[in-house]
């Protein structure tokens, strides 16, 4: 990576609000020195233990091809695109929350900024499940853009 090179983060998963803020941060700010790293957090399975050894194997086979599709689909958009770019997943090796791992994967990529998008959770809801684009502005050790969509009823 040169000097120049500034690492952008994105939170990516299979929902519109993820290719949105993916399009979104295309159109409006990408430049060609920015390496974009689009990052994946599959979420983790509670009560593993107490679940039959092939449930468990169908989870990992369905966490697999779920993984396998995301990589595709972005990488091919970084392709389309001419943008210079990986994709990653993190966060498989333990039962972090997907927002501390985005934070400590942008702590050491020394990441310029990340971009993710939101579900638009309302505060209650937000409150009791979290909010991992919540837990990133919050945590971050850079800047953070969060790519918020309005729902078409909300647009009138």
């Amino acid at each position: 990576m040169s000097s120049k090179e500034k690492v952008v983060i994105i939170c990516v998963d299979d929902s519109d609000h993820a290719i949105k803020a993916f399009d979104w941060y295309i159109t409006n700010i990408h430049r060609p020195e920015n390496h974009l790293i689009a990052v994946h957090c599959p979420e983790t399975f509670t009560n593993v233990t107490m679940m039959s050894p092939s449930r468990v194997s169908e989870l990992i086979k369905e966490c697999n091809e779920k993984l396998d599709s995301l990589r595709t689909k972005f990488v091919s958009k970084m392709t389309d695109h001419k943008i210079n770019g990986e994709f990653k997943a993190i966060g498989l090796e333990g039962d972090m929350k997907p927002g501390q791992a985005i934070v400590d994967f942008a702590e050491q990529s020394k990441a310029t900024f990340i971009v993710t998008g939101t579900r638009g959770m309302g505060k209650f809801r937000r409150t009791v499940m979290g909010s991992v684009s919540d837990y990133i502005v919050h945590h971050s050790p850079c800047p953070v853009l969060v790519c918020r969509q309005k729902e078409a009823k909300e647009k009138h």
